[in-house]
């Protein structure tokens, strides 16, 4: 009889944390950084910083992972309730306009890792909350090479030079 009243008090504690730990009516505000010259780069870099707030206290504090474009990435928890995500794209993929970074706890975090195991699409998985995040693009650079436009400047003025000179000695 006691065995059974303590392993009832201790599923019930159990219960209670995990109720406890999953964060409900999630808050998030975000700020997004990337890059912005892709001149001498191979890569963009993309950082989302965000605070989370819960409505049960304490939920904040549980690890998170983040779902973008596909890939899992790790989410750092940076000082109180602030949190960090980031990731690369080649410069060729990466477009600009909306990105939509998908938030998981651990539990929906393993349900994503459930699905890729058994190879269902990972969309299905719903998130804690997720955040769209705008990218405006990166600089690549002029559309025309200074060298190149040098080169066509010194050859349309060398011919107008020759042609010029020859129309002079005839």
């Amino acid at each position: 009889m006691v065995k059974f009243v303590l392993a009832s008090v201790a599923l019930c504690c159990a219960l209670g944390f995990a109720a406890a730990s999953t964060c409900t009516n999630p808050e998030v505000k975000t700020n997004f950084y990337s890059t912005t010259d892709a001149t001498i780069v191979s890569q963009i870099g993309f950082v989302t910083e965000f605070t989370l707030k819960c409505s049960n206290a304490g939920a904040e504090k549980s690890p998170l992972f983040a779902e973008v474009l596909g890939k899992l990435a790790p989410v750092v928890r940076i000082g109180e309730n602030k949190y960090q995500v980031s990731w690369n794209e080649e410069i060729k993929k990466a477009s600009s306009g909306s990105y939509a970074v998908r938030l998981f706890d651990e539990e929906s975090y393993a349900a994503v890792r459930k699905a890729q195991r058994a190879g269902e699409d990972i969309q299905s998985v719903k998130p804690l909350t997720a955040v769209t995040v705008s990218f405006p693009g990166a600089y690549k650079g002029p559309w025309v090479n200074s060298e190149i436009l040098a080169t066509g400047l010194v050859g349309f003025v060398a011919y107008v030079a020759f042609t010029t000179r020859s129309k002079l000695m005839a």
